[in-house]
Order: C-alpha cells, then structure tokens, then sequence
C-alpha cells in the first residue's frame, strides 16, 4: 500500500498572515499568460490529447543520459491554456541548462514530453507534471502510473493552486493510489539535504508576480506546500508542490524583471527532486 495526511484547506478570507489582500493581477498580464498558452498550443497542433506527442519535434532513440521527462495527458479542455504542456518547452530547457551548469549529472540537451500510454515511460525514472488538476485519467492510465511509481519511478507534481484545484487533482491521483497517504515532507528529509541543503520551502510565483504588486499566491493557496507519498517499504515515490509555480521559475529564469531568488530556490529544489529519484 501506498501511503493524505494533512488539511489543505484554509478559511476563504485567510491570507499568510490573517489578512485578506485583493487580487491585483492586472487584466492585461492575465490575458497575455492566456494567449500566449494557446497560441503555443495551436502553432503546434496541440490540444492536451495524448497523441500531442505526434506533433513535437523530439530527438528519437535510445540515450544513456538522464532525460527531463514531462508526462502528457488527456486534459479536460482541449487546447486550454492550463494543460501538460503549460510553459513548454522553455521551462524545460532552461531548467535542463541550469542543472547542466550547476552539476556534473550527465543529462541530455533535449526534453522529452511523452504521454501516459508510451510504453517508452517506464525508461524515464522521474517524471514531471504541470497543471495535474487538469488531468483526466482513465483506468488505464491510472494502471499505468501505478506500475511506474512501483517499478521505482519517481513523480514530481507542480503548478495548482488552492482547495480547488488540490481537490481536482486529488480526485485523478485517487485514480492512481486510491489508499495513498500524502503527507508534508519533512525538512530533514534526505531530499531536501542531497545535494543542496533546502530549510524551508517557499512559494514560488508565476511571471505576474512582477506586474500584480509582488502576490505571491493565487486564488485561495495562500501557503506554498511540499507534500510526498511514500511506498510500504518507505521510498518517497512523489513530490506534489501545491500553491507554487516551479515551472515558471524555470521558464521566466532569463527575465532580468523576475527575481532569481525565486529561480534560484527552484532550481535547487529539482536539482535535488532529480538526484533524490536517481539514487532511491
């Protein structure tokens, strides 16, 4: 058995600290993120299927080096904004340079987005998701995803925000590992110490935070969590950062208007998500 501890949810007036703050995200930083997602998704033929893999140029062949995984699903809306491919490929990309840069892991040049029912998944030990509240799961998949986490894959969940979107999400992974315990992990957890040493965690917030008066949060998640679910034999199998934006960290790291204390914390983070998955 697969091991949610834990109350994600927080009284609607509640912010970080007590007070309640208006959402200032301005209407033009709101619909540039909009247009920009689907604008990406029809140059590319995209629409959150899984066969959106058919349609991205990616290197084909076996590789010995380690490959940035991102899974692709079946979203609910097809060519929505918010879907696996929110900030692809550039936030992958960025990423695969800094830990290049930061380490001497011997990981490929390129990304590789593959979907759910790839047989090929099993060759990647970690695997990343964007939006999973956008996930819609069939049996199948949820089979399939199963395998993986106990053939020794590691997930790593990012960007959703708020009860709702926890809620939406949780109903999918439920899917997956319906007696799952999801728990917050740790800070003196080996992850967080395996390479850099990481002693709090921090939301991390998208590119708006720049243009809305520095909001870090959006809709209710106004408290940045790091939550695991470990196997039975106490192997940490997923990674699920709720109420922060890792992705945009990544994507937005060559934007002198966003700050790199955010960048910087969330590159130490995977750097040490992917070490973790690598060596356990």
């Amino acid at each position: 058995m697969l091991h949610v501890e834990g109350n994600v949810s927080r009284s609607p007036g509640e912010g970080p600290g007590g007070v309640v703050k208006p959402l200032r995200i301005t209407v033009a930083v709101l619909l540039t993120s909009i247009a920009v997602g689907a604008l990406f998704a029809q140059e590319l033929g995209l629409l959150g299927r899984y066969d959106d893999a058919r349609y991205i140029d990616q290197p084909k062949g076996d590789t010995n080096q380690i490959v940035f995984a991102r899974l692709i699903y079946n979203g609910r809306i097809p060519g929505y904004y918010k879907n696996w491919y929110t900030d692809y490929p550039k936030s992958d990309r960025l990423l695969i340079m800094g830990v290049k840069r930061l380490t001497n892991l011997n990981i490929a040049d390129h990304e590789k987005a593959i979907a759910v029912t790839d047989p090929e998944l099993f060759k990647y030990p970690f695997l990343y998701t964007s939006e999973p509240e956008q996930m819609v799961l069939t049996e199948q998949d949820a089979a399939i995803l199963r395998e993986y986490l106990a053939r020794g894959g590691f997930w790593v969940l990012d960007d959703f925000w708020g009860s709702f979107e926890w809620e939406a999400m949780e109903r999918q992974l439920r899917k997956v590992l319906p007696t799952a315990e999801i728990k917050d992990i740790p800070m003196d957890h080996p992850i967080f110490h395996i390479f850099y040493d990481i002693d709090k965690i921090i939301q991390v917030p998208s590119l708006a935070y720049v243009y809305n008066g520095g909001i870090t949060w959006e809709q209710d998640g106004f408290v940045a969590e790091c939550k695991g679910v470990w196997d039975d034999r106490g192997r940490l199998v997923m990674v699920i950062n709720h109420n922060t934006d890792l992705g945009d960290a990544y994507e937005w790291a060559d934007e002198p208007k966003y700050p790199n204390y955010f960048s910087g914390y969330a590159y130490r983070l995977a750097i040490n998500f992917i070490l973790y998955a690598l060596t356990h």
